[in-house]
Parts: C-alpha cells; structure tokens; sequence
C-alpha cells in the first residue's frame, strides 16, 4: 500500500522537520519517517474499519426497527444493508479483525459520529435505491459501498478531524489512503471469504529501502546539493526562495543521483506536484525550471548518466 507517492510526501515533511530541528540525530529522523509511514498503513486499516462501524450501526438500528415491527404487526424493514453482502466479508477479515485486535480501533469510541453517519447515509439517494432495488448480487452490494465511500468520507471535514484527534501523522495522508481503500472495496471477491487479502503495507519491500536511501541522501549530501544548484544557475539567490523549496528540490537531486531506474522527467513531476502542495502557489513553475536546468547541468557534466529529451526551441513567429 505504502507507495512511492506516499514516502515522498513524507520524506519532504520529515527532511523538512530536520533541518528545522536543531537535534540532528539521523537515526532518529530516520526511524520517525518510518513510522510515519507505518502510521499510513494504520490509517488505511482504520478507513476500513469505519465500513464496519457504519455497518454495525445499521445493524443495531435495522434489529431496533424490527422489534418494533413484530410488536406492531408493521411491515418488516429490509436487511439489505445491514447485512450489506461486502461489508459483512470485510468484517469477518481476517486481516483486518487481526489489526482491531492489536490497534485502537478509534470508531469504537465515536458511537455519536458513527451514528450520525449512517442517518446521513440513510437519507441519500444512493442508499434509497439500493434498498429498493432487485439486484442482489455481490457486485451490487460491493458497488453501493464503493459509491457511498467517495460522497460520504472522501472529503469529509468532520471525518478528518476526527483522524487529526487520533493521530496527528494522518494530517497529509487520507487523500492518498483514500485511494487505497476505494482499491480494496473494488478488490474484495466473495469467493475468497473472510481470507480476501488487504493490500500489504509495502508494494514492494524495495520501496522501504527506497525512502531510506532517498531520505539518508538527501540528508547526508545536503551541501553538495546546493552547490550543484549554485552551479546550475549563476543567478540563485536563497534568501528569496522559500525554505520548502530548497528541501524539495534536494530532494528531487538525490532521486535523480541515487535511483538511476528512475527516469528524470518522473523525478521532476514528482516534486512539482509536491512544491504545489506544500509550498508557495509560484513555487511550481520555479521549480520546474530550475530542476530541468539542474539536470542538465549533471548530465553535461557527467555527474548523473542519464538521458533527457533536448529543449524545444520556441519558435519564433512570422509574419504573414
């Protein structure tokens, strides 16, 4: 699950942190910016676990409405959702009943939340035509989820102050989680029962080597770096660029220095899209020239055996 994208999101905001703190233990930086990231696996499990909660919710208040029911002679509710068919192979998990036995699951202490969800849920129109509908297959029930998921938790201001509360790790991370778990939903297969696999914590146990060495480098040849982007640009002035563009860009040298799978051109976007996010509104452009520029410069002086696409000239316009 942890990917490259999400290391290098927290790679920034861990070699920023260093640099800013006057105790420069490596090690410990170190160790922090892993468990940062274990702490996004922990937010994924924690995404899931709040299907489950709404589910239980429904169930509590579907049992409720029944008894009244029975008492009354009324007209039975439907255990459509309650017993939604995904959402009650996701809470027989074993993956994830084995992560809510050993973390804090933190729904089960906001039954209020939980509850206010669900009526929420209740009263749209992708659950109204669930219930009324025929079909009853699996892929229906899993795809009600996956449709009620985006509108319902995906930018949810009263779901993310909840997560900060819990965890103030999980500030940056839920867009990129969101992801992940609306890949799971899509995922789950009934023939695979309570044994369906969660996506693992790494992709790819490469990936863990990855943010260590990118994050060691970045650290460890800091000063190089910036002379390399000296050298790039005769004109450079530090003092007028913010602080969170100099660690990007460091950044992005050591991915381009260390990683020689990594094509520059993946490497510079990368870091754009971050300087967007985390820095000023300018700092995309700016950056994205100067590490085109400090590119070439390594390639030119054979400090980086890479290739890069010439420039395009810009042409000149004509008149007719």
């Amino acid at each position: 699950m942890i990917n490259r994208e999400l290391i290098r999101i927290k790679a920034v905001q861990l070699t920023y942190a260093y640099f800013q703190n006057g105790n420069h233990n490596i090690d410990n930086a170190e160790k922090e910016l892993l468990f940062s990231l274990s702490k996004s696996y922990h937010l994924y499990n924690t995404l899931l676990l709040l299907v489950v909660a709404v589910t239980k919710m429904a169930r509590k208040h579907y049992e409720i409405t029944l008894a009244k029911a029975q008492r009354e002679g009324a007209e039975e509710p439907s255990p459509r959702f309650a017993y939604n068919k995904f959402a009650v192979q996701l809470e027989e998990n074993i993956m994830l009943r084995t992560f809510a036995e050993e973390q804090k699951d933190i729904w089960a202490d906001k039954v209020e939340f939980v509850k206010n969800l669900y009526l929420q849920i209740e009263k749209c129109e992708v659950y109204q035509e669930f219930m009324a509908s025929d079909d009853d297959d699996y892929e229906t029930h899993r795809e009600v989820w996956r449709k009620l998921y985006k509108q319902f938790v995906q930018n949810n201001d009263d779901i993310d102050s909840n997560l900060e509360e819990a965890s103030l790790y999980w500030n940056d991370d839920k867009v990129v989680v969101d992801s992940f778990v609306l890949k799971t939903i899509k995922r789950f297969d009934p023939a695979n029962g309570a044994k369906q696999e969660l996506l693992p914590e790494y992709d790819d146990e490469e990936d863990k080597v990855y943010a260590q060495k990118l994050f060691r480098a970045t650290i460890l040849n800091a000063d190089q770096y910036q002379r390399y982007m000296t050298e790039a640009s005769r004109n450079w002035d530090f003092s007028r660029l913010a602080y969170m563009d100099v660690v990007i860009m460091q950044l992005a040298i050591a991915e381009m220095l260390t990683f020689e799978n990594i094509p520059v051109n993946v490497t510079i976007n990368e870091y754009v899209e971050l300087a967007k996010l985390y820095s000023t509104p300018r700092s995309g452009g700016y950056i994205n020239g100067m590490l085109d520029t400090i590119a070439r410069h390594l390639i030119k002086n054979k400090k980086m055996l890479k290739v890069m696409p010439e420039r395009q000239e810009r042409k000149k316009p004509t008149n007719k």
